[in-house]
């Protein structure tokens, strides 16, 4: 049988109200009494009751992360700078996969988990702040990505046109000429990926070269094996770059790969970027320039905002950018004479 509130009362000697406060974290418990209670509750193995908890407090503890897929190395990363954060706020959280697909979006904002999760953090790929708004209205929610969100909900994002407008000036600095971009998406644009596009070609255009279309390498999915295939086959086609500007650190990887098994020079011959700052950008051969999102702001902001919401805040939403930098290893050093802008 399932240990209850009572017999860790009883088996630590104190009251159930006691035990209570502990598990709830209540400051105005002794030291000493929250050791002992401590102590009956690992000894018995003890678990909070989600739902009792909800009735006793109006909450639960628990926060929903709402993403594509958990195979994403950056969003692996997320989940783990958010979960450390929402534990030091006393709280823990959910992870919730959507597959990018509007069918397990619409899942994941359904009312489904009510009364199970006090908020939900929600990177959406393809649902529309529309539909957002009409989704969800039981529990607070903060968006994250570049997807436009409703007015009435706190949103996260980095600016991509000026991060991508970054990495692209920090290979012209190298005198570089044939930049291509790697993760134009064969089955359709993101929206992550058209704001990445126009910063590059921004960054093309202020340095007075015009953009070849020519340069845009299509992959057919988010995924190291991809990008291998395609700018493969496009050094194999004869496409002549001396730089590419990476959509994400799957794709650079993807890229570095293809380079090396033809023998091109990394980076004496191309220079390449990524963007994620995932932690294998580290030890890559060589290792990555990337795009580095502040995920600790972000995860901190995040859940500061989704626990104000939980508080009562009722404000209109709240749309801030993120900060980034661009981290230079071996693939793309920093170039003589160039120092690289942070947003």
């Amino acid at each position: 049988m399932a240990v209850r509130l009572q017999d860790v009362a009883e088996y630590a000697g104190v009251s159930m109200k006691t035990v209570s406060n502990v598990v709830r974290d209540y400051p105005h418990v002794s030291a000493k009494m929250r050791e002992r209670v401590q102590k009956a509750i690992d000894e018995l193995g003890y678990r909070p009751n989600i739902m009792g908890r909800r009735l006793a407090t109006g909450r639960t503890g628990l926060l929903a992360l709402a993403f594509a897929d958990v195979r994403i190395p950056y969003f692996a990363e997320l989940a783990r700078v958010i979960a450390d954060a929402a534990e030091e706020r006393g709280y823990r959280v959910l992870l919730e996969q959507t597959d990018g697909t509007i069918e397990g979006e619409r899942a994941v904002v359904s009312a489904s988990e009510s009364g199970l999760v006090d908020g939900m953090i929600f990177q959406p790929s393809v649902m529309n702040s529309t539909e957002l708004a009409q989704s969800r209205a039981d529990i607070p929610l903060v968006v994250l990505g570049e997807n436009a969100a409703p007015l009435t909900v706190d949103q996260l994002m980095v600016d991509n046109v000026a991060a991508a407008r970054t990495a692209t000036a920090h290979v012209l600095a190298y005198g570089r000429t044939r930049v291509a971009f790697v993760g134009h998406e064969a089955r359709g644009l993101t929206r992550t990926s058209t704001l990445r596009i126009a910063g590059y070609q921004a960054a093309l255009e202020e340095a007075g070269i015009t953009p070849d279309p020519e340069l845009l390498i299509s992959t057919t999915a988010i995924s190291a094996a991809s990008s291998v295939a395609a700018v493969g086959a496009a050094l194999d086609a004869g496409l002549r770059l001396d730089a590419l500007v990476c959509r994400d650190d799957l794709a650079a990887i993807g890229a570095l790969r293809a380079l090396r098994e033809r023998g091109v020079r990394i980076p004496e011959d191309v220079v390449v970027t990524g963007w994620d700052n995932i932690p294998m950008t580290e030890v890559t051969f060589p290792s990555l320039t990337s795009i580095a999102p502040d995920l600790r702001h972000l995860a901190g902001r995040a859940l500061d905002m989704l626990l104000e919401r939980v508080g009562g805040h009722d404000g209109m939403g709240r749309h801030e950018l993120v900060p980034y930098t661009l981290v230079t290893r071996e693939s793309a050093p920093a170039a003589s004479g160039f120092t690289a802008l942070n947003g």
